[in-house]
């Protein structure tokens, strides 16, 4: 089974992002792989003329507590978007299945009740590899697909109002 390249996308559907300000909320846990993805969105956003000083970044020390800095950055920082990026790796125990779980309902929760589009940017993998594949390995990069996706949405937004 392939698959999809994460870092595909056609520039024609993709709006212009000038005067975007996006937030990006990053977990420290497996760090190498996060600064990863946070570099591949930080790129996306800047080559697609978000200017880097509308770019909000802040660190969080692990993909569960990135639900209440997504909320936080909304609350505080005057952004059209936050993107969530973070890296859970499975391990013996059950705890990769509650923080993935509880991550991906809380920042459909966000989605539910804010105004402002939450990206979900976090990583499940079965291993290391798996996830440095995901963040700029041979399957691209998780952080392009979420800044791209942070870019539609902030303009699916717009037309809205």
């Amino acid at each position: 089974m392939s698959t999809k390249n994460l870092s595909e996308y056609n520039p024609d559907t993709l709006p212009d992002a000038t005067g975007m300000r996006i937030g990006i909320v990053v977990s420290e846990w497996n760090y190498d792989v996060t600064v990863k993805l946070l570099e591949g969105a930080r790129q996306f956003l800047v080559q697609n003329n978000v200017d880097p000083e509308n770019i909000l970044v802040a660190w969080v020390p692990g993909s569960f507590e990135l639900i209440y800095g997504a909320a936080r950055m909304e609350a505080a920082a005057s952004v059209d978007a936050v993107i969530a990026l973070g890296s859970v790796i499975r391990g013996e125990t059950p705890h990769f299945d509650y923080v993935c779980s509880g991550v991906t309902r809380g920042i459909a929760n966000l989605n539910a009740k804010g105004t402002i589009p939450f990206v979900f940017g976090l990583l499940t993998t079965n291993d290391m590899q798996q996830a440095l594949n995901r963040a700029g390995g041979i399957h691209g990069n998780k952080g392009v697909e979420a800044a791209k996706t942070a870019i539609q949405m902030i303009y699916f937004n717009r037309q809205l109002k």
